[in-house]
């Protein structure tokens, strides 16, 4: 049976195309005249679909002009298709490409505060001797992943020192470095870490979007002797080249990183 000719349920088509125009109608909401119309449902029909959608929490009516708009339900299930281990699953067969490709450690973080939580990594054929696991965290200033992340969240040169303070004493990253990293980033679509989180391993990292904003970061991680400016220009190229196709619909990479790494 092809997709034309599958069953459809009624009842719930029509509850899904007033979710589409209540997401269509945006903050102030609509009416239920306004909604009936735009779906082609008579109005006795729409407000029992909508009483039931408010149920459920997907609705939601305002109750001075009577108005819909989507309920907390409905940018809640957006929000649980992108939490950590639906990123970590989503993502994963861009990661073993990557990885592939690059014969590096690939990682996979999201921002949790003033760190980033790994929630994935692809191991290379060659070996590498740098130790991580999935479900550690490690600070944003110091690492690539934050970097990248600080960069795609746009915040401010005067907010990165709060950063700082999260390093452990053995980090030794200036607020001057830590601009610098951002700023570099912003420019380029990655940033960069030197021996900076741990000695004589570097990484590059870049940032995954929804829409315009970041919900995840990967990064390669290398030995510091191999990460040259010539090897950073070609593992930006090849998370283009072998990320890019990979991405779930709806996440992109930063348009910078791809502009620049054609």
């Amino acid at each position: 049976m092809t997709q034309t000719q599958a069953p459809v349920v009624e009842a719930v088509d029509r509850a899904l195309q007033l979710l589409e125009a209540l997401a269509d109608a945006g903050p102030d909401g609509a009416s239920l005249a306004q909604l009936a119309e735009g779906v082609g449902q008579n109005k006795s029909t729409a407000y029992r679909a909508l009483s039931t959608l408010r149920v459920r929490g997907f609705a939601a009516q305002d109750e001075a002009t009577g108005f819909y708009r989507l309920g907390p339900a409905g940018f809640a299930l957006g929000d649980r298709v992108y939490a950590p281990q639906n990123l970590a699953q989503a993502l994963h067969p861009a990661l073993v490409a990557l990885s592939g490709a690059a014969d590096e450690l690939v990682h996979l973080g999201v921002l949790e505060g003033d760190q980033v939580l790994y929630v994935d990594k692809v191991e290379p054929q060659r070996a590498i001797r740098v130790w991580s696991a999935v479900g550690q965290r490690v600070p944003v200033a110091s690492s690539s992943l934050g970097r990248a992340l600080l960069a795609a969240r746009d915040v401010p040169d005067q907010a990165l020192g709060g950063y700082l303070r999260a390093l452990p004493p053995d980090r030794h990253v200036t607020p001057e470095r830590l601009r610098e990293a951002v700023t570099d980033a912003r420019r380029r679509g990655y940033s960069t870490e030197l021996g900076e989180n741990e000695p004589d391993v570097a990484c590059l990292g870049t940032a995954i979007l929804r829409d315009s904003a970041p919900v995840a970061a990967l990064s390669i991680t290398a030995l510091a002797s191999r990460m040259t400016d010539a090897r950073q220009a070609e593992l930006a190229r090849l998370i283009v080249r072998e990320v890019r196709p990979l991405l779930p619909e709806g996440l992109s990479l930063l348009p910078a990183l791809a502009s620049g790494s054609r």
